[in-house]
């Protein structure tokens, strides 16, 4: 960086190169400013909150797995079950607070009738959240 010189033969051209002096002035006063400042902005405000009394969340229904087999044998929670007790489960498991959740999981190969005659038994039998289990498919 030349501010001037000795040469003679320049002497009217204006100079080319960039004078960054000051911007490095105004970035070091920046930081010094920043610097001072920054400790002043982690100090709260202290404040005498005031207590309240809120109601607790609502818990979280339960989930009941109802698992159907390509032959059309039936699963409640893993655990194998007959026709004749499915209506008299899902009767007693509409009448908890929260209803639980009866999420339905069916075999590629098992046949539609099944499948509706066990939606059709849990609506009957009062029970309104139903959700159907399915694998993500690959891509």
């Amino acid at each position: 960086m030349a501010f001037g010189g000795f040469n003679d033969d320049k002497q009217g051209a204006p100079m080319s190169d960039i004078n960054v002096t000051p911007m490095v002035d105004v970035m070091l006063v920046l930081l010094v400013i920043f610097i001072i400042t920054a400790p002043l902005f982690t100090h709260a405000v202290k404040l005498d909150l005031p207590a309240a009394q809120a109601a607790p969340a609502p818990e979280k229904p339960e989930t009941i797995t109802l698992s159907i087999d390509g032959a059309g044998k039936i699963y409640w929670n893993d655990a194998p079950i007959e026709q004749a007790d499915l209506a008299a489960r899902m009767s007693a498991a509409a009448q908890k607070q929260p209803q639980p959740e009866l999420q339905l999981r069916a075999d590629k190969g098992t046949r539609y009738e099944v499948i509706a005659q066990v939606m059709a038994a849990a609506q009957n039998n009062g029970l309104t959240k139903l959700g159907f289990v399915t694998q993500p498919t690959e891509k």
